[in-house]
């Protein structure tokens, strides 16, 4: 099939196919890849593929409210950008036409950590945004970013915490994947010495390079700590196990994003469709849910609502329409998924997001 150009794309399929044309080899592998054998990575579609959504009919609506508030953070859907590492492997401008796009079509942005712009640089945009952190081994720099994202005005702080190692990326692996000399982590001020940059044969230089920076002994007093540390909420983002929530919320974080990384980190970790509803269950009104993972259109944020999610964070489709056009390709990318949503809402029957999370489900017992 022929990729067709971002701007005739008229779902988020034609777009990846868009970008996927254009995009050398071992980049396209760096986006698309999981972790081991991908199980987690294919079972994230599969689940969601799996659960149905049964519609109300005679509501007598001819419309419907997208609008949202995720943690505390007004939107136009019920959906932010995911935390997403070295854009400008996608495009020369990366982070910065990304969150001009969210901006422009009013959703929220998460800095990554690991971002080729600053988060001052993103600041400009004007885009709401979320500051994404990883537990480095140099604490002075912990602190320095959490004050940089309260200066910069983010909304609110990520912490991710399923990933005290990067798992293995077999695809990186095989393409001994580095960053080229022009890409840096930008908060990390690498320069292209560091190991990110330096490829080897059998190995992920991105790999390397967390190895050296991230702290693996992250814990529940650190997590206490930076409760205490951060004025901005906090949001827990790689939780799957309902007990590991419930004591979120107990220390005072305002979100938990039920997350697997995309299949990107443990390989056998549960799809998140699956683990979602018993999160929601654990924590109750004590918390916002938020899910990310295998999210590809509108029809599978009214899934993730009805299962009780707040909200979604889209990954993958946002750098691949990066990767196709820029700016415009994720504004594409954004439009696509605000009209699928706003179609499978009036089908479903729902007025607004309030009326998605009271739909009933079935999910079939063989996601296969």
């Amino acid at each position: 099939m022929t990729a067709p150009r971002p701007r005739e794309a008229v779902d988020l399929a034609d777009v990846e196919r868009a970008a996927a044309a254009l995009l050398a080899p071992e980049v396209r592998d760096f986006v698309a890849g999981g972790s081991g054998m991908e199980r987690t990575l294919a079972a994230n579609r599969a689940a969601l593929d799996a659960t149905h959504v049964v519609p109300r009919v005679l509501t007598g609506i001819d419309s419907t409210d997208t609008s949202a508030s995720l943690v505390g953070t007004a939107a136009r859907l019920p959906v932010a950008v995911a935390p997403m590492a070295y854009q400008c492997l996608l495009h020369p401008e990366g982070e910065l036409a990304a969150a001009r796009a969210a901006a422009a079509r009013g959703v929220p942005f998460t800095v990554s950590t690991l971002s080729s712009r600053t988060v001052e640089e993103l600041a400009e945009t004007g885009a709401a945004l979320w500051f994404q952190l990883y537990w480095l081994r140099d604490r002075g720099l912990v602190e320095e970013l959490l004050d940089r994202a309260e200066d910069a005005g983010c909304q609110a702080l990520v912490i991710t915490v399923d990933v005290p190692v990067m798992g293995r990326r077999a695809r990186d692996v095989r393409n001994g994947f580095a960053l080229p000399s022009s890409v840096r982590a930008a908060h990390l001020d690498t320069g292209p010495t560091s190991h990110a940059h330096v490829g080897r044969a059998g190995s992920s230089a991105v790999a390397d390079h967390t190895a050296l920076a991230f702290d693996p002994t992250l814990g529940w007093r650190d997590l206490e700590w930076l409760r205490g540390r951060c004025r901005l909420p906090l949001v827990v983002k790689g939780v799957l196990d309902p007990r590991d929530a419930a004591r979120c919320a107990d220390l005072g974080a305002s979100a938990v994003v039920v997350s697997n990384h995309g299949g990107r980190q443990f390989d056998g970790a549960p799809p998140t469709a699956v683990a979602l509803p018993r999160v929601v269950e654990a924590v109750g009104d004590a918390v916002e849910v938020l899910v990310d993972s295998g999210i590809r259109g509108g029809s599978d944020v009214v899934r993730v609502l009805a299962l009780g999610a707040r909200g979604a964070l889209l990954g993958r489709p946002v750098l691949w329409g990066l990767a196709a056009d820029g700016q415009r390709g994720v504004t594409r990318v954004l439009d696509l998924l605000r009209l699928e949503l706003e179609q499978a809402l009036l089908l479903a029957g729902c007025a607004d997001l309030a009326d998605a999370g009271r739909l009933a489900t079935y999910v079939r017992s063989d996601p296969s």
